[in-house]
């Protein structure tokens, strides 16, 4: 009779273990998608990537930096348009007001005209926190781009309330079937001693 339940729980087991990662796989991939970013000026786009070549090496971010110290944010023109436009970038610490920019920026490059059609900022953030990218395209600030930048905060929550939101539905789904079996077989053998 036990031999009767391990069955369907080891086949639900097995299924589960190989479900998982092929799960998981797919969800990282839509990370890796979400992070090739894309920052909208108008009817322009640029891709943003950041690094943080002393603390790793060749790994790209895009707003999400994972530690404090030097780091370098590329814009990369998409249109070559772009590339006689006048550019202003600004790096601001995000306080929910941009009442006074001076008092919260951190970086800001003058409006200029980036002919090679990528721009290149760098700064050595010394604390962690939440800042602001203002991108301002034109030199009447015709189009203004924003975009958020998360510099050494744990991404941990995220990651571990992503792998929950995989793992609870599979389990859930799991335990059914096991239930699910084990009450058909002893349906099963109810049946066979009545008669």
């Amino acid at each position: 009779m036990l031999w009767k339940f391990l069955k369907p729980a080891s086949l639900c087991v097995l299924l589960l273990t190989l479900g998982v990662p092929l799960f998981a796989q797919a969800q990282h991939t839509h990370e890796l998608e979400k992070n090739f970013c894309i920052l909208k000026i108008g009817p322009y786009g640029m891709h943003l990537t950041g690094y943080q070549p002393d603390l790793s090496a060749g790994k790209e971010s895009c707003g999400e930096v994972p530690g404090t110290g030097r780091t370098v944010l590329v814009l990369d023109y998409i249109e070559g348009e772009l590339r006689s436009l006048p550019v202003e970038v600004r790096i601001i610490r995000d306080t929910g007001s941009e009442q006074d920019l001076q008092a919260i920026t951190v970086l800001h490059v003058p409006s200029k005209v980036y002919p090679s059609g990528f721009i290149s900022l760098e700064h050595n953030f010394t604390q962690p926190g939440k800042f602001v990218g203002l991108v301002t395209l034109g030199g009447t600030h015709e189009h203004v781009a924003r975009f958020p930048i998360s510099i050494g905060e744990s991404n941990m929550v995220s990651h571990f309330m992503h792998y929950i939101m995989i793992i609870v539905p599979l389990a859930a789904i799991a335990g059914g079937a096991a239930i699910f079996f084990f009450v058909r077989g002893r349906r099963k053998i109810s049946d066979n001693t009545v008669s």
